[in-house]
């Protein structure tokens, strides 16, 4: 029976919910790897999710469809922002696992944003 973890990185969108000041949800479906016995996942560096994990390191953490609709029951996980080695390695593994939409979106986010345009979040299911 494959783990919570191979689950949820076998998965093409994660459901990645952080948490506001006040205590409310924020969910996002974002692209999912696997990278050890951690799930990766890549986002602009000044979007709103990366603000909150850089405040508040708990979130949870759902397979889900690309709108965002759960299709598994949230798990708990704490997520950290990686430095720009990290962010590049995320980069490399979200490249291999979607292929040439991966490459496509990686690349062009690179060439529009630049490589600190993005950051890699790495999540360690609790």
């Amino acid at each position: 029976m494959a783990s919570e973890m191979d689950r949820l990185a076998a998965g093409k969108y994660l459901l990645v919910t952080t948490f506001r000041k006040s205590g409310a949800a924020v969910a996002t479906p974002v692209w999912v790897a696997r990278d050890g016995d951690e799930l990766v996942v890549w986002s602009a560096v000044d979007a709103g999710k990366v603000k909150r994990i850089r405040n508040n390191p708990a979130v949870e953490v759902a397979a889900c469809d690309l709108r965002g609709r759960p299709s598994g029951a949230a798990v708990k996980a704490v997520a950290r922002v990686l430095d720009a080695e990290g962010s590049e390695r995320v980069r490399r593994l979200l490249r291999a696992k979607y292929g040439v939409m991966g490459w496509v979106s990686v690349t062009g986010s690179v060439i529009r944003r630049g490589k600190r345009g993005t950051v890699g979040i790495a999540i360690r299911l609790t």
